[in-house]
């Protein structure tokens, strides 16, 4: 199945669900392919009109054009899920959480999907860790194999 990271660039996160055999939808992938496409002349500059339009679809005109962009990557994986993981109240340093309404509309979205969704605490000690890991694989377990 297809399980939807939150922070979207979590290695940690990424590494769980692929090793429980489900497949991560992950912004590094995304952004892999934006810079290795040859139609974008000069990555970082990689946004093209499409990038602008798909924004348009998950967030509004008035919204800051850099919630746009994230959700133009970060809206197609979220409809192509099939589960979701989400990390609360990690700290700055762990994947992208520097921009709390991207965060907050990522969170609105993957709800309102109704596709089933684990959300933990970022783990403070290494006890909590390990039952992060532990929630983790049950709740990978709980979806079935990959197809």
């Amino acid at each position: 199945m297809k399980v939807f990271i939150d922070p979207p660039n979590s290695m940690i996160l990424f590494d769980l669900v692929e090793r429980f055999g489900h497949e991560p939808l992950s912004s590094m992938a995304v952004i892999q392919e934006k810079v290795d496409n040859i139609e974008v002349d000069m990555p970082p500059m990689n946004v093209t009109l499409d990038d602008v339009v798909k924004g348009l679809k998950y967030a509004g005109v008035e919204v800051p054009s850099g919630i746009r962009g994230r959700l133009a990557l970060w809206g197609p994986m979220i409809e192509a899920a099939d589960a979701a993981i989400i990390i609360e109240d990690p700290p700055f340093s762990f994947g992208c959480v520097g921009c709390d309404r991207s965060n907050e509309l990522t969170k609105y979205l993957l709800h309102r999907r109704g596709i089933p969704l684990l959300t933990v605490a970022y783990p403070e000690t290494a006890e909590q860790a390990k039952t992060l890991v532990a929630s983790v694989k049950e709740f990978l377990a709980g979806l079935g194999a990959s197809a």
